[in-house]
């Protein structure tokens, strides 16, 4: 008699452990889950970016050094170029813009 009682005290507080452990799994999933998702994204966006920036700024360093062997007078007309280069296609994207 006595065995039946521990055994049917034990298989209570089994399953209750049990339903408790997944609820709060159900709840971990159904929270950290998206937000694991949208932080992911933005380290992967800003990482990203950071590069992006980075490998801008040395192509146009390198440019810039490259026109400067290639293009007869001192920097200053390779400035001078790049920079007519650069805001035409300013120019341009402005134009384009959106109201």
């Amino acid at each position: 008699m006595v065995n039946e009682v521990e055994a049917s005290k034990t298989d209570w507080s089994v399953e209750a452990t049990d339903k408790f452990v997944s609820l709060i799994d159900s709840v971990k999933i159904k929270t950290t889950g998206p937000a694991l998702k949208v932080v992911r994204a933005l380290v992967y966006g800003l990482v990203i970016a950071v590069m992006a920036t980075m490998l801008l700024v040395l192509l146009t360093a390198s440019l810039v050094r490259f026109v400067n062997a290639y293009l007869p007078g001192t920097v200053w007309s390779t400035y001078f170029l790049l920079g007519s280069i650069f805001a035409i296609a300013g120019l341009f994207l402005w134009t384009k813009r959106t109201q």
